[in-house]
């Protein structure tokens, strides 16, 4: 695979005058991508980066998946306008057994080396971390957009998040990275480990970034503290539902980022789009079937997409394999709701029920303070894709 093949998919690379020089070298290269636990689930937003490790995997060369243990206890402030929480031991390594087997959806597992970066980072004492420290500067971090952003708002800062990018950085030190991936949001930090290689007389890595995929809500990139995310361990139908929120406009997008369309293709679809001559919403099903494909499987999505044509485009309520409560001691509508999980609490519900999205058996419920009057098994359903069977209690 040649060098402008491998950087097909790349909105940045620094630089790809030295990425071909290293090439030109014959060896396999160390690609590094790092992956913070910070959370029990990866979403699609972090497969587009995962796809592009992979394809240098199957090109031949020497991948590193490291998982950020020891990062994850700092925090990553990137694009964040506020001090991330710091994570337990227990979370992290809860998170880490996760995140691997879900990454294991989209990389081919066999062929990627997976370190931790506590393997390093816990042995540094005092002394090795201030002569880490002392390789950057205050006014360098605060180049940095999000902190810049944070430091002019006059939003706290505090001193540990400073040291994420400066571990980050020894990252690529200690395994000696040739190229290190990451999404646009990223870059700094990437950068960063350039330098600190040139003073630790390594050559300085390549950086390569993502476009980063923009969220269900189509303003703000997919971020599960944004609510606006397709989770990759999601069941197929919730991926389906979930999907077919995206825009219009967005299709391009999400099938070049998320179903990994090649780029002409894609571009062949906006242009389609823009002149009317494919049907949105076609399109639409079409890309998310190939979506949920891709870590479910071509039968779970077809089903998929046959459930969300039946219950949301027919307005048909489903018949089987709904799971099933039974009433117990609720009295009114909203008390069912809160039992099912559909709602937090009794007024959330009655929310739910004044605007119109809640149904039993098919029929509207109109009333905040209806009660449950059915004394057979209905359905309850809110909205088009979430549907419970109401036993009558025995």
């Amino acid at each position: 695979m040649s060098a402008l093949d491998l950087l097909e998919g790349f909105d940045h690379v620094e630089t790809v005058a030295e990425f071909r020089e290293r090439l030109k070298a014959g060896r396999p290269l160390r690609v590094k991508l790092g992956i913070d636990p910070t959370s029990p689930d990866l979403h699609l937003g972090f497969m587009v980066v995962l796809h592009q490790l992979q394809r240098f995997a199957e090109a031949g060369h020497r991948v590193t998946l490291i998982i950020g243990d020891a990062t994850a206890r700092i925090g990553d402030p990137s694009g964040r306008n506020v001090t991330r929480p710091q994570l337990t031991q227990e979370e992290i390594e809860a998170n880490m057994r996760a995140y691997t087997a879900q990454a294991g959806k989209v990389l081919d597992m066999e062929r990627i080396e997976v370190r931790y970066n506590s393997e390093w980072l816990d042995r540094l004492g005092l002394p090795d971390l201030v002569k880490l420290l002392a390789k950057t500067t205050v006014a360098q971090m605060l180049e940095r957009n999000d902190f810049s952003e944070r430091y002019g708002k006059g939003v706290p800062i505090s001193l540990h998040e400073f040291l994420y990018p400066v571990a980050q950085a020894y990252d690529s030190v200690a395994i000696e990275a040739d190229v290190e991936l990451g999404g646009t949001d990223q870059l700094f930090n990437l950068l960063l480990g350039r330098q600190y290689q040139r003073e630790f007389g390594q050559p300085p890595q390549i950086c390569a970034t993502v476009p980063l995929l923009v969220g269900l809500d189509g303003v703000k990139k997919m971020s599960k503290s944004f609510g606006n995310y397709v989770g990759v361990a999601e069941p197929p139908a919730e991926q389906f539902g979930k999907l077919m929120k995206i825009g219009d406009e967005l299709l391009p997008v999400y099938a070049r980022l998320a179903a990994f369309r090649p780029a002409a293709e894609c571009e062949r679809l906006a242009s389609e789009l823009a002149n009317g001559r494919v049907n949105p919403m076609d399109e639409k099903k079409r890309i998310a079937q190939e979506i949920v494909a891709r870590y479910h499987g071509e039968a779970a999505a077809a089903a998929a997409r046959e459930y969300f044509e039946r219950t949301v485009q027919r307005r048909e309520i489903p018949s089987e394999s709904l799971d099933a409560i039974e009433l117990g001691d609720c009295k009114r509508v909203s008390d069912v709701l809160v039992k099912a999980g559909f709602a937090e609490s009794r007024r959330a519900a009655e929310r739910l029920i004044a605007g119109s999205a809640v149904k039993i058996d098919g029929e509207l419920v109109r009333d905040a303070n209806a009660p449950w009057n059915a004394s057979a098994p209905a359905v309850l359903s809110v909205g088009a894709r979430r549907f419970i069977r109401v036993l009558p209690t025995t």
